[in-house]
C-alpha cells in the first residue's frame, strides 16, 4: 500500500473518529473517570478509540497498533515491529471535559521507530494537520488547504513560548535564560501547541510532566516536517517503541533548527 493510500486512511479515520466525538461534546452526554496514572478518559475518548482500532484493523490488517487507551503488548513483541500506528484518540481529554475546544484525534504511523505520517485533528476547531516524510506539512481548514513551515527566528525577537492554560509561568522560568524576552501564548493539547509552532505562531514549547509517545508520534512528524524538532529535556532525539515504558521523558519542541536553542532553554536531566 503507498504511503499516499495511509496518509489519506489516516485522514479519514481521524475525522471519522473527530465527528464521533463531537456528539458526545455538543451533547456533554458523557462519562469521565480517573485513570490509574491519575489522567481522564472518557466515554468520548473510548469511543473515538473504538472506531479508530475498527477503521485501521479492517483497512490495514497488516499493521499492528498501538492506542493510549488500549494496554501495549510486551516489548519482546511489539520491539520487532517495523511499522505501526500510534493512537491518541483524544489529545486533550481535560480540555474536552472543561469545554475549551483544544482538543484532538492524533493519529501517526511509525516506520522503523520514528513517525512517518502524523495526523492531527482538531474538530471543535474544523481543523486538521498533517504531515507525510518528504511531502511536507500541511493545514487544512475551512480556506483549505495550504504548506505550513515554523517560523524564522530574527535577532533580538521575543520568543514566542506555548504553554497550558493551567501552566505555572514559575516552573517555565526554571527553564528559560533570563537574555531573552518572552510572550507566552495559552493553549489546550499538547498536539496542537507542537502544531502552532509547525505553522509558525510559537517558537518552543516544553512539557514537564508525564506524557505517553501516542501524544507526540503524530506531531513530531508534522513539526519536523515543517522544518522543527522535538527532542527530550538533554536535547537528544525521542524514542519510539523501544523501551518497555511507553511514557515519555520531559521534552522541548523547537521552530527553526538553525538557531542554538540552547541559548535559550536550559536541559536538565531527568533519568527514566
Amino acid at each position: 500500500m503507498s504511503d499516499e493510500k495511509l496518509l489519506d486512511i489516516a485522514l479519514q479515520s481521524a475525522k471519522k473518529a473527530g465527528a464521533e466525538v463531537m456528539k458526545y461534546y455538543r451533547q456533554g452526554n458523557f462519562t469521565a473517570e480517573t485513570k490509574a496514572d491519575e489522567s481522564p478518559v472518557t466515554s468520548a475518548d473510548l469511543a473515538a478509540n473504538d472506531i479508530l482500532m475498527d477503521q485501521l484493523k479492517t483497512l490495514t490488517p497488516d499493521i499492528p497498533i498501538i492506542s493510549e487507551e488500549v494496554g501495549a503488548l510486551p516489548l519482546e513483541q511489539r520491539g520487532k515491529w517495523q511499522r505501526y500506528w500510534l493512537l491518541d484518540p483524544i489529545d486533550g481529554t481535560g480540555e474536552f471535559i472543561i469545554g475549551s475546544g483544544d482538543f484532538a484525534v492524533n493519529i501517526a504511523l511509525v516506520e522503523n521507530g520514528w513517525p512517518s505520517i502524523g495526523v492531527i485533528h482538531a474538530p471543535d476547531h474544523r481543523l486538521t494537520y498533517y504531515g507525510q516524510k518528504h511531502l511536507g506539512s500541511f493545514k487544512d481548514n475551512c480556506q483549505g488547504s495550504h504548506k505550513i513551515a515554523v517560523a524564522d527566528y530574527q535577532e533580538n525577537r521575543r520568543i514566542k513560548v506555548a504553554i497550558s492554560r493551567r501552566q505555572q509561568l514559575e516552573l517555565m522560568g526554571q527553564y528559560l535564560s533570563d537574555d531573552f524576552n518572552y510572550d507566552y501564548i495559552a493553549l489546550g493539547s499538547c498536539s496542537l501547541k507542537n502544531c502552532l509552532i509547525a505553522e509558525g505562531g510559537a517558537d518552543c514549547y516544553l512539557r514537564i510532566g508525564v506524557t505517553g509517545e501516542w501524544d507526540t508520534g503524530a506531531s513530531q512528524c508534522i513539526l519536523e516536517q515543517a522544518g522543527g524538532d522535538i527532542l527530550d529535556s538533554e536535547f537528544n532525539p525521542l524514542t519510539y517503541n523501544q523501551r518497555e515504558s511507553l511514557l515519555n521523558p520531559d521534552f522541548i519542541s523547537l521552530g527553526a533548527r538553525d538557531f542554538a536553542w540552547q541559548k535559550i532553554i536550559k536541559a536538565h536531566r531527568q533519568h527514566y
